[in-house]
């Protein structure tokens, strides 16, 4: 069989690979298989382009794979969840700088390049130098490296219009001229501070949203790659990780009620707040006393957030789920969309603990039905409980769908102090008739309970 034949089979292959693997990661139960399915889609692919054409020495490409699979295990495995969020947005910075070098490869390499690849090539720098920038800065927020909220400056938006200006008469004059590198780097250099600005004014509350749209960066910046150099299964790659990206991004712009020019060129601490005061008395609850609500309980449901992670308290409450279902009480799992700080932050953490991914309800499933809930155990979670998105018209969160955790018989908050969540706002939870508030670390907590159970 002739070799282009091959690598075209190979490639078609590959790719049906990646849509498989995609539709797999589609729900919890299959994603590592979806995940495995697209990794071995991406060697296959790699290994027919090698047999395609050798760009450089096969042993300094054995290395780079050898060194990126062993820092990829061990990145992987010592990852802790509450710094999954980071290695997310470092993974799609990476990415981005990647199709950054195929393209900057593609110009230092090539002799006659057409109109078409060109422009192709000049999107590739443009959208990697953005998401890599972008990504950075999403890293150091999320990290804590630099501030959480976001950073306006007067005539920003001015600021703003006038680097996207220049970057589109650099890329003109790129285009006109591509045998001079001066453009070439101004593009690069552009890009990168463009992505600064684009994450720099996004506060905390938003990161989510960030962390996907940079994800969709990344996969636009790929297929852009693709076209640059003429790579159908690139291309094919690129467009579906731009494609999802983009659907995700939406979905979670729908769960916080917020367009996607909001999030991106208002920042979230500039909504106009309510001059509303939330009134109430904080009414403590310890442990002990806690106990013997949950041992009457005959239904229990978990609402987590980021504050579960930072405990890593999820193992203690697949315990204390196991010895509630003994003593005949049901539980679930509430999930809001946004919950963490990024997309399926906590499907990740409560697959870590082997919960049953049935127990795993969506926010609108379990909203139908949590007025019949005994209790409600709110775990570190903050803004996606928050009944001001209900109540407080002039709240930053007003409209936004929450998990109506107010609305059980009883509910538990278990957090360190009265501090508001990573948006910064007040949640008039805390002063509910119905809600107690049980101060400690999560996990200690928990553990205190389930050797309530056990004695």
């Amino acid at each position: 069989m002739d070799i282009t034949i091959l690598i075209n089979l190979s490639y078609v292959f590959a790719a049906t690979l990646f849509i498989f693997g995609l539709k797999l990661l589609g729900h919890p139960e299959s994603a590592r298989k979806g995940n495995f399915l697209s990794a071995s889609a991406m060697l296959l692919a790699i290994v027919m382009t090698l047999l395609d054409q050798s760009i450089v020495s096969f042993q300094w490409i054995a290395i780079a794979m050898f060194a990126g699979a062993i820092v990829g295990f061990f990145a992987a495995r010592l990852v802790a969840m509450t710094a999954m969020p980071e290695m997310v947005s470092l993974l799609n910075g990476i990415g981005g700088l990647a199709s950054l070098f195929v393209a900057w490869a593609t110009i230092e390499g090539g002799s006659s390049l057409t109109l078409f690849v060109l422009v192709a090539t000049v999107l590739a720098l443009l959208i990697g130098g953005i998401t890599f920038s972008g990504s950075l800065i999403a890293w150091a927020k999320l990290s804590e490296r630099i501030s959480g909220r976001a950073v306006t400056f007067v005539g920003q938006a001015i600021f703003n219009g006038a680097l996207v200006l220049a970057i589109l008469v650099t890329a003109y004059m790129f285009v006109t001229q591509p045998t001079d590198p001066l453009y070439l780097y101004l593009a690069m250099g552009l890009a990168l501070v463009m992505g600064i600005m684009l994450v720099m004014p996004i506060g905390g509350a938003d990161m989510p949203v960030v962390i996907s749209l940079l994800n969709s960066y990344s996969g636009l910046a790929a297929c852009a790659a693709g076209f640059a150099i003429n790579n159908n299964l690139l291309i094919v790659a690129g467009s579906l990780v731009g494609a999802s990206g983009i659907i995700l991004t939406k979905i979670m712009c729908k769960a916080m009620n917020r367009s996607l020019s909001n999030v991106l060129f208002s920042g979230f601490q500039a909504v106009v707040k309510s001059d509303m005061t939330i009134e109430g008395e904080v009414k403590p609850l310890s442990a002990e006393d806690a106990y013997y609500v949950l041992e009457a309980a005959q239904s229990v449901v978990v609402i987590p957030g980021y504050g579960m992670a930072v405990a890593q308290a999820q193992h203690a409450m697949k315990e204390l789920q196991e010895l509630l279902e003994e003593n005949g009480a049901e539980v679930a799992y509430a999930i809001h969309p946004v919950a963490g700080r990024m997309p399926g932050h906590m499907n990740v953490l409560l697959a870590e603990a082997d919960v049953s991914y049935e127990q795993l309800f969506e926010m609108d499933d379990i909203n139908k039905r949590i007025e019949n809930f005994d209790v409600a155990m709110v775990i570190g979670a903050n803004d996606v409980v928050n009944p001001a998105a209900r109540e407080m018209k002039g709240s930053p969160i007003y409209g936004m769908p929450v998990i109506n955790a107010d609305l059980a018989k009883n509910v538990f908050v278990l957090k360190r102090g009265m501090a508001s969540g990573f948006a910064g706002i007040d949640n008039p939870l805390f002063f509910k008739e119905n809600s107690r508030m049980i101060f400690g670390d999560a996990k200690e907590t928990l553990n205190h309970m389930v050797r309530q159970f056990a004695d």
